[in-house]
């Protein structure tokens, strides 16, 4: 029997700006595309976020765009979220774990707590727009689904 470790090396974490793009009005082009990454996490089954993301998401999509979301709106979505894709426990180890990315990679910490999460769940990739693109940090990759040369195909079948 595979562990719930094993199964997630194949999995992506998704930063809430892959998210929030998708409802952000006033970028058509990463609004184009985040639906395009979603989707084909969401088919394939792919896709990973946090309670931090999901969190963070509904606070931008409800506050912080200029063509806001209805709190009802975001409410739901957070909640389609929780029923169709992975959402990973929030632990003491990943709070320590992050801190060890403040410290030793100077991240801000809730960009160490994404990378801590996939660290520790053994998620081998995350897209996001918010860190180096291309960087890898013991084992993780960041990469950045809205820059010119991006590929989905090349990160997923």
């Amino acid at each position: 029997m595979r562990s719930a470790w094993h199964a997630m090396a194949n999995k992506i974490l998704v930063d809430t700006n892959v998210l929030v793009y998708a409802y952000d009005r006033t970028e058509p082009d990463k609004q184009a595309r985040s639906w395009d990454v979603l989707d084909r996490l969401v088919a394939l089954g792919l896709g990973v976020v946090t309670p931090q993301i999901l969190g963070e998401f509904f606070v931008v999509t409800t506050r912080k765009l200029k063509k806001r979301l209805a709190v009802e709106k975001a409410s739901e979505r957070v909640q389609n979220y929780i029923q169709t894709w992975t959402v990973l426990d929030h632990t003491a180890f990943v709070v320590q774990e992050a801190i060890r990315g403040v410290c030793d990679y100077t991240m801000p910490y809730y960009d160490a707590q994404i990378w801590a999460a996939a660290r520790l769940y053994q998620i081998p990739v995350v897209f996001s727009e918010n860190f180096d693109p291309d960087s890898v940090i013991e084992g993780v990759r960041f990469v950045n689904p809205f820059a010119d040369d991006f590929d989905l195909d090349a990160w997923v079948p």
